[in-house]
Parts: C-alpha cells; sequence; structure tokens
C-alpha cells in the first residue's frame, strides 16, 4: 500500500475515546495496558474501526515489549506501511489497509521465519476467538 493512503476518518461515536486517539490520531497505549496483550486463545484479530480480519493468533507471539506481537499479518495485502518521522525517529507505521486506521509500528527484531515484530496498539484490533 502506498504513502498517500487517505484515512478514512469515524465519527468519534464510533469508537471510544481512547480507540479514536489510537487508530484516528496515530496515540500509542501505554505497554502492559491492553486488554489483548495477553490474548492466547485461537482466533482472528480484526480492525476495531472496519472489521477487516488483520491478524491471526497463529502469528501472535510474547514479544516482552508490552504491546500484542505478530511477527506477520494474517494477509499482507490487509496491512498498509508507511514511513513514520513521529518523535524524532523514522519508523515504519502499521495501518489497515481497508480503512487506513493506526495500529502501530513494525520492528526488524522479531522472530524467524520473517524476523519482524508487528507491534500493535490493542486498542486499535477486536478478537474473535474461532468457535
Amino acid at each position: 500500500m502506498s504513502e498517500d493512503v487517505k484515512k478514512a476518518h469515524f465519527p468519534k461515536d464510533h469508537l471510544t475515546p481512547e480507540q479514536y486517539r489510537v487508530t484516528q490520531e496515530a496515540a500509542t497505549e501505554r505497554p502492559f495496558s491492553g486488554a489483548l496483550n495477553d490474548e492466547k486463545r485461537p482466533g482472528t484479530f480484526h480492525c476495531v474501526v472496519c472489521g477487516t480480519p488483520v491478524y491471526s493468533s497463529e502469528h501472535k507471539y510474547e514479544s516482552g515489549s508490552g504491546w500484542p506481537s505478530f511477527w506477520r499479518p494474517a494477509d499482507e495485502q490487509a496491512v498498509g506501511k508507511k514511513v513514520d518521522r513521529s518523535h524524532g525517529m523514522v519508523r515504519t507505521e502499521v495501518h489497515c489497509a481497508t480503512c487506513g486506521a493506526h495500529q502501530g509500528h513494525v520492528f526488524e527484531d522479531g522472530p524467524e521465519p520473517t524476523g519482524l515484530r508487528y507491534c500493535i496498539n490493542s486498542l486499535a484490533l477486536k478478537f474473535e476467538p474461532e468457535s
């Protein structure tokens, strides 16, 4: 997904104030505060804004970072990336490819086979356990 993706803005009443700050204003929740950090059940993590399936529990691992971490998205096309130069750093931001909602960042310090760590805000996700 290109860097010129237009983010779809949703009314604030569609999301909690915290979800809105994270997904629409690229805020970050405090480490170890997210409800999904310790989620270990089999299932799918969806974009909290539009419902697109973005991550699978099969790719989740404990990184110790304080945020849910995945070594890959459920589908590479479900997640877009762009350069984030905020806060005096250069990072790669990840967002929902469908609606543009900010999810977190991807780093090159994850486990094999990808070596990537998708460090994602719990507030950007909705978990659906396998039935």
